[in-house]
């Protein structure tokens, strides 16, 4: 595994919020999505700096340079998993990742998932692929330029998304695609060991009845039923 930056804590809560089907689906076959740096909404997505709104740029320097196409294909062979650091769950988070509370969170830590991950390789006969790990900082993009490597750019973002309080998991597919090895357009699937990498996992505070039993069922399967916990926004709140 190779850093981007500091060395991550080892011991920092991470968090991953899902859709019900897709954590039961990771529970069963132990397969994360990693998607590909192309497919992220977020247009600052790599972006070295931002010119504000009411700036005047020539026509001439619109068109993209052979360094930004350069990096369009960096990301498409960029395969990226997003983690948010946190000492506890967020409301945030439920709502935009894990359907309206109505989804499951899993918690766990970097030391977890270095000890967790497996090899990812596109196909047997190949060899594994480079994994980078590292804490996302964020800069403000208006008044800063940043001068970093292609690859750590997908470690950098802009300033106004310092609410994800991101850590990434990449792993690039650039130089298997040089030596002639087909890559996927989109994402890719790698393997965890989800009894070392899983902490807790919590149920959203609006989950139906059946996909928390649902859910029970297929963790106690894999030995993870005493880790369920309920989210906390599920209690009751006392005003007197």
């Amino acid at each position: 595994m190779r850093l981007i930056g500091e060395s991550p804590e080892l011991t920092e809560p991470l968090w991953r919020y899902f859709k019900t089907d897709r954590l039961i689906e990771f529970l069963r076959t132990g397969e994360l999505y990693f998607s590909s740096a192309r497919q992220f909404k977020d247009k600052f997505e790599g972006a070295v700096s931002v010119l504000p709104s009411s700036f005047q740029g020539d026509i001439r320097n619109e068109k993209p340079n052979h360094f930004e196409k350069a990096f369009e294909e960096l990301r498409r062979l960029t395969k990226v998993s997003c983690w948010h650091r946190a000492s506890h769950e967020s409301d945030a988070m439920w709502q935009l990742y894990a359907n309206k509370w109505q989804g499951v969170a899993i918690q766990t830590n970097f030391d977890k998932i270095k000890k967790s991950i497996q090899p990812f390789k596109l196909a047997p006969k190949y060899q594994a692929e480079d994994l980078w790990a590292g804490n996302v900082m964020y800069v403000d993009l208006i008044k800063e330029r940043l001068e970093v490597s292609m690859t750590e750019r997908f470690w950098y973002k802009h300033m106004p998304f310092e609410w994800e309080h991101e850590f990434r998991l990449a792993i690039s597919l650039r130089m298997a695609e040089e030596y002639g090895v087909s890559v996927p357009e989109h994402g890719i699937k790698v393997k965890f060991d989800v009894e070392n990498l899983i902490k807790h996992i919590h149920l959203g505070s609006f989950l139906s009845d059946v996909d928390v039993e649902s859910v029970r069922a297929v963790a106690f399967e894999h030995g993870l039923g005493d880790r369920i916990e309920a989210s906390s926004l599920k209690g009751t709140p006392k005003y007197t």
